[in-house]
Order: structure tokens, then C-alpha cells, then sequence
């Protein structure tokens, strides 16, 4: 089942107007088009499909609800991204202990170049970086994920996140220190 092609065209502002009113079509589109970014973004921040699954779901059904609300002050994307993220961030706090993130996928080196000694090195890089993701805050792992894997600005983020510009600065420099600090060894 695809996109409905006319409404497929409509930017997200009228979409948005549009489910808010009632139109399931126009919100289908929009889980359909921002889905799969969102759901790779709540992979990121709690290291697992099932929990990342849930977290984009109730997003989405929270945003049903509070569709008519929406005052379009920010983009629709940025007001998914907020809300998925604070259910991310809800899913890490209740976590005890914070359990570990996957690092997003190297890409495959090509079949011609790609040696035992790679592939083990490249398997025990990501895992460490895993692991010093591991070591962040969920504040600091959301920041950092929003900006440096899913090219959010700072205005996007502190969007997103519910904070100050200057706070997230703070708190994407924390995370670069700490990764560069523990890294190190990777370099």
C-alpha cells in the first residue's frame, strides 16, 4: 500500500492541518514519511528494536491525540522529534543500569579489500564506541545523537529536546570530551 499520490505532494505543514482535523490519509503520511527516520533515531538513543519500536508508536499515537494542539511554532518534524525523544529519554531514566548502546553500523568495506584483521578491528571499534556511549548521560546521548548522526542544528535540538540553545552546546561539548576522551586509544 503506498502514499495516497495526491496528498504524497503536500508539504508537512498542511498535512499536519489537515490529520489535526481529522484525516487519518494525511496522517499516514506522515508516520510513513517520518517513520523510519524516527525510529532510527529511538534505535540510536535506547540500543534496541523492541523498546525503539514502542517509543516511535506511542510517539505517534501521542501525536494523534495532540494534533489540534499543534501550533505549528516549530516544524512538524522537530515537534516528532521532541516528543520521541522525550520518550527515549523516559525509556533510559527508568533504566537501571543504563544499558548499552549499539553504535550505528560501519559500512561494509567492499568484498576486495576487506581482511580478518579489518573486520576484527572495525567490530572492536564500534563496540567500544558502544560502550562510550554507554558512559553519557541519556541528556548528553540525546544531544549528541540528535546532532552528530541525524544533523539536527542547535535550534533543532534545543527544540527537540526542551532546552536552551546554550544547554545544549554544553552538553554536545560534554559528550564530544567525553568520546574523545575515551576514543583515544581508537584513534
Amino acid at each position: 500500500m503506498g502514499i495516497p499520490g495526491t496528498l504524497a505532494a503536500l508539504g508537512d505543514d498542511l498535512l499536519a492541518v489537515r490529520a489535526g482535523e481529522g484525516d487519518e490519509e494525511a496522517f499516514e503520511v506522515l508516520v510513513r514519511r517520518h517513520g523510519p527516520e524516527l525510529l532510527r533515531l529511538a534505535r540510536r538513543l535506547l540500543g534496541g528494536d523492541g523498546d525503539a519500536e514502542d517509543a516511535v508508536q506511542e510517539a505517534f499515537v501521542s501525536a494523534w491525540r495532540r494534533l489540534p494542539e499543534f501550533r505549528r511554532d516549530a516544524a512538524f518534524r522537530t515537534w516528532m522529534y521532541r516528543i520521541v525523544t522525550n520518550r527515549c529519554l523516559n525509556v533510559l531514566r527508568a533504566r537501571r543500569p543504563v544499558q548499552p548502546l549499539e553504535a550505528a553500523p560501519e559500512p561494509e568495506a567492499p568484498e576486495h579489500t576487506a581482511s580478518p584483521e579489518r573486520a576484527a578491528e572495525s567490530a572492536a571499534a564500534v563496540a567500544a564506541l558502544g560502550r562510550a556511549l554507554a558512559g553519557l548521560t541519556p541528556e548528553q546521548r540525546a544531544c549528541w545523537v540528535l546532532r552528530e548522526l541525524h544533523g539536527l542544528s542547535y535550534d533543532e535540538i534545543a527544540a527537540a529536546v526542551g532546552i536552551g540553545e546554550p544547554a545544549v552546546r554544553g552538553r554536545i561539548f560534554r559528550a564530544r570530551k567525553h568520546l574523545t576522551e575515551v576514543m583515544t586509544p581508537w584513534r
